[in-house]
């Protein structure tokens, strides 16, 4: 065997693993027939089209009912209208490839959605699903990573649920049922309203204002929000935080995780823009330093002074904070707490809001911590701290002495 030989016999079974590596990762449709094994000569079984992707299984119905005899090696005999349901099946698997080859275009292959597509095509119409889709891409553009991915959330769940396919499905029955299956996968209230429900009612508002729905069912269902009440029991208090900030931490991984909560807490700030941190961005205002920047969720700017706390942990790491990942930040948290002997489930979004309850205990105008916090408007920040805000003043006068003598 010459040399130029080997490495052209190399190359050919490089090239051969290669479009192998290539065809397992693209869908593969299989046609399926009798898949349950129910078939027998007085009882037919359907055939179907099965789409596997990504260690996933579509499963579609043509609609072609046969006997066992009816069906060999993959293919239809003895039927006496054979030439029109071979023609059927064609059609549906040419449609198939149609629609997965757009999806692979967009670089987005939902297998969920296949059978909703084919609707579009056999009617020549959008539907609901479709319109949601469509409507998402759009809603999509230029937001963050997060929300982008709520919204890939959100049309998940509705596909495998699958109950609202139509515009005329979109009604007040539906929507309920709805709500009992999100119901049944346990989730809070505030989840299956922020991460579901609020991004449906989202696209029923975009078919009414293009015309294709006349009414909004959601305006005669209420669905429990319970949005911001919550909320507020996810923070410390000033003498849990003051614990946090005096425990020594048994590893520098934990003390690093300390130091970028107490950093967190002084500054109000999320976890994506503090992983943006960036020391050029503070200026000397008046003699102290602020950090200015906008919020990675909502653009909206931001204006933060940096207490004395937060710059001392700027300092001992030379401006550059010590970021771990979200996940491993919060998993390390639940330590930290228990290092300082407190009993609570401590995340990083509890850094932000217990940064907001001091600030507005110790007098802070409502407007000013918005500011702070990056609200895209006061009306959140006062429904977020309403209740703290009703606690504070009951605490204040009773601080007076016998508020019964005034």
């Amino acid at each position: 065997m010459t040399e130029s030989f080997y490495f052209y016999y190399i190359f050919i079974i490089l090239q051969k693993l290669f479009i192998i590596a290539m065809i397992t990762k693209l869908p593969q449709i299989h046609i399926i027939y009798d898949r349950y094994k129910k078939a027998s000569p007085t009882r037919k079984a359907v055939v179907e089209i099965r789409i596997t992707y990504n260690y996933k299984q579509k499963y579609i119905s043509t609609g072609i009912w046969l006997f066992p005899k009816q069906w060999k090696n993959g293919k239809i005999i003895n039927c006496p209208n054979i030439v029109e349901i071979s023609k059927t099946l064609d059609t549906l698997i040419s449609n198939i490839r149609k629609i997965l080859y757009t999806m692979i275009q967009e670089g987005n292959i939902n297998l969920f959605s296949i059978t909703n597509k084919l609707r579009e095509l056999e009617k020549g119409e959008e539907t609901f699903i479709g319109f949601c889709e469509r409507k998402s891409k759009i809603r999509k553009y230029g937001k963050c990573a997060d929300t982008q991915k709520r919204y890939d959330r959100f049309l998940r769940m509705f596909l495998s649920w699958g109950k609202i396919i139509k515009f005329e499905d979109v009604n007040e029955d539906n929507i309920l049922m709805y709500d009992e299956y999100l119901r049944s996968k346990n989730m809070k209230p505030y989840s299956i309203w922020n991460n579901y429900h609020r991004f449906l009612n989202s696209f029923i508002k975009d078919a009414i204002e293009e015309g294709r729905l006349k009414k909004n069912p959601y305006k005669k269902i209420r669905i429990k929000k319970d949005k911001y009440t919550s909320s507020i029991d996810k923070c410390l208090t000033k003498e849990e935080f003051n614990r946090i900030i005096d425990t020594p931490m048994p590893t520098q991984a934990l003390e690093r995780v300390k130091d970028l909560f107490i950093f967190q807490s002084y500054t109000c700030m999320s976890y994506s823009d503090m992983k943006a941190f960036d020391v050029k961005s503070i200026e000397l205002i008046r003699g102290m330093s602020v950090y200015t920047g906008k919020r990675k969720k909502t653009g909206k700017s931001f204006t933060i002074p940096l207490l004395k706390g937060a710059m001392e942990v700027v300092e001992k790491y030379n401006g550059q904070l010590p970021i771990i990942s979200n996940v491993k930040y919060n998993e390390y948290l639940k330590v930290v707490a228990q290092a300082a002997g407190i009993n609570k489930p401590v995340s990083t979004h509890w850094a932000r809001h217990t940064g907001a309850t001091m600030l507005l205990n110790e007098g802070i105008p409502m407007h000013i911590v918005s500011r702070i916090c990056g609200h895209s408007s006061m009306k959140i920040t006062e429904q977020i701290y309403a209740k703290l805000l009703d606690e504070t003043v009951v605490d204040t006068l009773l601080e007076t002495g016998n508020i019964n003598n005034i």
